[in-house]
Parts: C-alpha cells; structure tokens; sequence
C-alpha cells in the first residue's frame, strides 16, 4: 500500500514538473528569432553615395508587436534625403503594427560619407519589440563597418626645393576634385615651418594661413600662392603641412593632407652665362661661340683668392678650337681654369660686386647621324658655388638642288641651249635631309624669275606657287630625326623658262631667296635657312642664252 501511494506521488510530481516546463517554454521567447543584419560595401570613396539595407525577418513562431527600428548613419555623413540628422526613427505605420511569423522587412538609408582615407564608418541599427502575449520588450543590436578606400583629389605643393635663406619666394598649393558631389563649405589651411615670415596670398584667405572654397565641383581645381622669406641655417630642413576639409552637419572634417621637405641654401655667388650675347642662345652646327660668363657676390661678406673652373661636355664641340685669353686649358682639355693671380676680381671680390671672363669655341660642322637631339653641358664653379647650363642645337637640314633638260620624269620641250624667246621645259629636283632634332612644319621656299613658271607637272603634289609674289613653295609638314637621311625625301617639278634679249650670254637666275622654315621642336627655335641662288649655269654651256 506504501509503495502504490509513493509511486503516486512520483507520477503527480513528474506530471506537474512537465506541464510546468511545457507553459515555461511556451510563454518565454529568444531573441534570436529576429534576425536583423545591415547590408553596405565594405569599401566606399569619399562623397560616393553609398546606400545601406537594413533587413528585418522574423524566424519564430509568434508576431512581434509594436517594433521600433533606429538606424545610425557613421559620423560626418550627409544623408540624401536632406535631412541631415543622423539618427532615423522607423516606427508606426512606416514599419508596421507588428512582424508575423515569417514576415521580412526590408529599410533603405542612402548617404555620403565624408573623412580620410582609411577612415573606418560603423553605421548602427537597434530595434526594439515585444512578442504577442508577453509584456517584455526586447531589444536587438547590429553595426556594419565601411572603410574609406580613397580620396578622389588631388592636393600638393608645388614649391622650390632649395630657396635661397632670408630671401622672398612663391610657392602654390594646387587642388583639383574628381569627387562626384560638389564640395561646399571647404576650408584650407597650411602650417608653416619655424622662420617662415608670410608676406601675401595672391589668392584673397581668411587669415594668413586659411582660405575659403565656397565650392567646389567634380573637374574643379585651382591654386593658391603665398609670398614669403623662409629664415633658417643653410641645408636645414624645413616641412609645410596643408589640409583640406569641409564642414559637416556642423563638424569640420578634413578630407586629405598633404606635406612637403624644402632645404634652405644661403645665397652667395650668382652665376650667369651668355653665348653670342644671348642667355637662351640655340645653337647651330658650324657656330663659333663666344662664351661670357658673369658672377656677382649677393652674400654678406667679401670673397678672396677665388678660382673658377669652367668644365664643357658635349660631342658636338670641336675641343681644338678652344680659345681663351686669361683662362689655362690644355690641348683637347675640355676644362678652363682662371685664378686670382691673373684676375683681380677673383682675388677679390666685394659684396654686390660683379665679374666676367669669356672664351671662344666651334660648334663642329658635321654632327653624326646617330647624335639625336645634342646638346652641350657647361659646368660653372667659383669657390663653392656651382651652376650648370645646357644648350640645345639646332638640326642640321640640307637641301640638294639639281636642273635637268629632257629627264626621265617629265621628259622635256624646246632648244638647248637656251634662245631668246623661245620657251624650254626644264626640269627641278630637291632632296632634303633632316639630321638630329624633330622638325614641325617644314618648308622649302623661293621666289622664281620672271622669265620662269610652274608647268603644273610636280611629284609629289606638295608645291603651292602664288603668281603675284612669284614665291614657290614646298609645303612639307612635320620632319623625324634623319629624316632624308637613309630614304629619299625629294620633290621634283618641271619649269617653262623663255630667256628675255637682255640676257643673251649668260645664265638665268631661276631661284632666288631660297630658305628653308620650320620649328625645331628639341631647340624650342624657329629655323630659316638661307641658301644659294640656282642658276641655268648649272647646265654648263647648255644653260647660256644665245639669240
């Protein structure tokens, strides 16, 4: 009887145990049910609109009644709804009344996001809910991180490397946006190094160090440029520091910095060069040059026993032609040298004074062929002061001029030699040749005699003849190196010539005023290369008028 009345007990205990345990798990809920996540690139370029999903999908088995969402866009962004309040509240009829069992919700939030490369942006989006039956309200968390892959500006110094100590120089800040939204309200400001005085912007700031960009949109750019006197020791290191920002819902957020290293050198000795009278002289195959050379003290104190080394490097010189009256150079040296003992500017040389030397050298006549674009290196040092200088040559052009009577080409009419009155055709050739530099618009020109006319035959069809100025030209364009120099390059035409009666007994001048014009690309100079006449006498007796 005991054992039938314990075993009643287990069974009433275990029967309201799992009855207990059924209603417990009924009436409790997870919050896992509710999957909520956000999804975004990982990876987004400054001002590149980027749009988040919030995704809401109830797993369980029971509706989640009065749901409010909260989504947090990352700091410094700028929503495109306009309202630039970072934090948006879902609620109501805008989410719903409740998410059923199986329900997915789905919330679009599209920003711009603002900073530096490499910034991290978390955006947040918390909801919070109470299951059906339960008077407990649950709340659920989720974050996505997006990282600032690249800044689509450019912004940098353009400054001298080396200014000169205690002495006024200009430098920029040059900016230019690819951004794809217009930047507003965008400040720059620049740092200066210790010992930089600033004297003024040419670009009207804020103060002396802040500009205003009101905006500034995609394919925009400009510059700033500020005068200043950096002070410092000689080969002393100094840093300019600059930054760009913008403001932001009130925040002022900067969007790219930039430094730059210059080295501070003292003025001391100004060095200067002249060839033929001319600092930016282009010189021509053939040249003498006539060398002057000009130094001044720009220090404080006064120079003794100096010397000053002029050092040549270039294929093109004939080092046999060096000449110099007060200067020692060896036979085929290419190095001067002047010292104190035989000018006194150099064994002493007072604050703002100034001297010179010079000296002659020939530009070789031929160039070889496989010299392109050469120039000629001088190399200038007067005590610790050292200046280089190059000169660029010229192309050397060539043209052959040849007059034939009955050629292969054209075949020819009337008397050889020459009568009075009587008209014969003669035929002309040219071949050019271009050596070293690239040429642009090339042209052959001459003005014909009188007594001589284009019959119209030419090959190739690149001749132009005006019949007032009598000018014939051979209208080539753009010339490589060597050009001419391996293929032919020619332009052949036929003339008719009729001698007057007073030129019985000698030649006809048929070409007079022959040049050839162009720009030399390499030499940065125009070209007019005058050449000799071409007469009828280049047919021998042939080419002399008879009656």
């Amino acid at each position: 009887m005991k054992n039938r009345i314990l075993i009643s007990v287990i069974f009433l205990f275990t029967l309201l145990g799992g009855t207990g345990l059924w209603y417990w798990q009924k009436n409790t809920y997870s919050k896992d049910v509710l999957k909520m996540e956000i999804i975004a690139p990982s990876t987004v370029n400054i001002g590149e609109e980027i749009e988040y999903i919030v995704k809401l999908k109830n797993n369980g088995e029971v509706r989640l009644e009065d749901p409010q969402l909260i989504f947090e866009f990352p700091a410094h962004s700028l929503p495109s709804d306009k309202d630039y309040a970072l934090r948006r509240n879902i609620e109501g009829e805008q989410i719903g009344v409740g998410i059923y069992p199986g329900e997915e919700k789905i919330f679009k939030f599209r920003a711009r996001l603002f900073g530096q490369e490499g910034d991290v942006k978390e955006a947040r989006a918390t909801i919070s809910y109470r299951p059906k039956n339960l008077t407990a309200k649950y709340v659920s968390k989720t974050s996505f991180i997006t990282v600032l892959n690249f800044v689509p500006l450019t912004f940098e110094f353009d400054t001298p490397l080396f200014p000169e100590a205690g002495k006024s120089f200009r430098f920029s800040l040059n900016y230019f946006s690819s951004v794809d939204f217009p930047l507003s309200d965008a400040r720059i400001k620049i740092e200066y190094p210790s010992g930089f005085i600033f004297e003024r912007s040419e670009s009207k700031s804020l103060n002396n160090n802040e500009w205003a960009i009101p905006v500034l949109n995609k394919g925009e750019g400009r510059r700033i440029v500020v005068l200043g006197v950096l002070g410092g020791e000689v080969d002393q290191e100094k840093i300019f520091q600059a930054e760009f920002g913008i403001w932001v819902g009130g925040d002022y957020v900067p969007l790219k910095k930039t430094i730059k290293k210059i080295k501070i050198i003292e003025p001391l000795i100004y060095i200067d060069q002249m060839i033929n009278g001319t600092k930016d002289y282009a010189a021509s195959p053939g040249d003498l040059l006539h060398y002057q050379i000009i130094f001044r003290n720009i220090g404080d104190q006064p120079f003794q026993n100096l010397f000053l080394v002029v050092k040549l490097k270039g294929d093109v010189l004939d080092f046999s032609t060096l000449k110099s009256e007060e200067g020692e150079h060896g036979p085929g040296d290419n190095s001067i040298i002047w010292d104190s003992r035989k000018l006194s500017s150099l064994k002493f040389l007072d604050v703002g004074e100034e001297g010179e030397i010079d000296f002659w050298i020939n530009v070789k006549k031929d160039i070889p062929m496989d010299v392109k674009n050469p120039t000629i290196e001088s190399e200038i040092k007067i005590g610790q002061a050292k200046k280089q200088f190059i000169t660029r040559l010229v192309s050397k052009i060539e043209l052959a001029q040849s007059l034939m009577h009955d050629d292969e080409i054209f075949g020819s009419t009337g008397p050889l030699p020459l009568k009075v009155g009587q008209a014969s055709n003669l035929t002309a050739i040219w071949r050019l040749k271009n050596y070293s530099n690239s040429l642009k618009n090339v042209k052959v020109r001459v003005v014909l005699a009188d007594q001589a006319r284009p019959t119209g035959q030419v090959n190739p069809q690149k001749l132009t003849f005006d019949q007032q100025t009598k000018e014939l030209i051979w209208e080539i364009g753009d010339l490589p190196s060597g050009a001419g120099t391996n293929e032919l390059l020619q332009i052949a035409f036929q003339l008719n010539v009729t001698p007057a009666f007073q030129q019985i007994g000698g030649p006809i001048v048929l070409f007079d005023q022959i040049r050839i014009t162009g720009f030399d690309e390499w030499a940065n100079k125009d070209i007019n290369v005058v050449l000799p006449s071409l007469g009828t006498d280049v047919l021998g007796a042939n080419g002399i008028v008879v009656q």
